[in-house]
């Protein structure tokens, strides 16, 4: 009797665990929201003068819907100089920093440093004085990139234009801004 009633038991739990109600009504719609931005491919323009107000340093704060980790890294590319192609148009000639000068009164040397939060751009010299070449009128590009992407060897993360095609980023597409500090 015990083994009958046991079974009995065994056989009602498994027919009643495995039954599945209704299915209940579907949720609501959530109201849309502003779409996130994906760090993956951003780069950003900055333009700005090196002077002895400012230190010789250049601050760009990352837009505050941006969020950067701690797995990323930072490139900063500077616009050397604009080179004439055979066909008669502009190039772009980008320098990944730093970069180093050597004259012969001294060194000027472009270099950055950044947080999650910022990007400095700053100017070290030995010279005694700076020409406006050196220090105005000065364009970077800022890129940010996970260190897993970046150390991929197929991309030479040294040439912004590798960067930038293989990031399938658009030049005019990219947010310049103009720093006065």
């Amino acid at each position: 009797m015990k083994t009958i009633t046991s079974l009995f038991l065994i056989l009602a739990l498994a027919v009643f665990a495995s039954c599945e109600g209704p299915m209940g009504p579907p949720g609501y719609d959530g109201e849309d929201g502003e779409d996130g931005t994906s760090l993956l491919g951003s780069v950003f323009e900055i333009e700005g003068d090196f002077t002895e107000a400012n230190g010789y340093t250049l601050y760009y704060d990352f837009p505050s819907n941006f969020e950067i980790y701690d797995t990323y890294i930072v490139m900063v590319y500077m616009l050397w100089e604009v080179a004439e192609a055979n066909d008669g148009s502009a190039i772009d000639v980008w320098r990944p920093l730093p970069q180093t000068i050597v004259l012969d009164d001294g060194v000027i040397q472009y270099n950055f440093d950044y947080t999650i939060a910022d990007v400095q751009v700053f100017m070290e010299f030995t010279v005694s004085e700076l020409l406006p070449a050196e220090s105005q009128d000065q364009v970077f590009r800022i890129a940010v990139l996970p260190a897993d992407w970046a150390m991929d060897k197929s991309i030479d993360i040294n040439n912004l234009n590798s960067v930038m095609k293989s990031l399938e980023v658009n030049p005019n597409t990219i947010k310049k801004v103009s720093l006065t500090k």
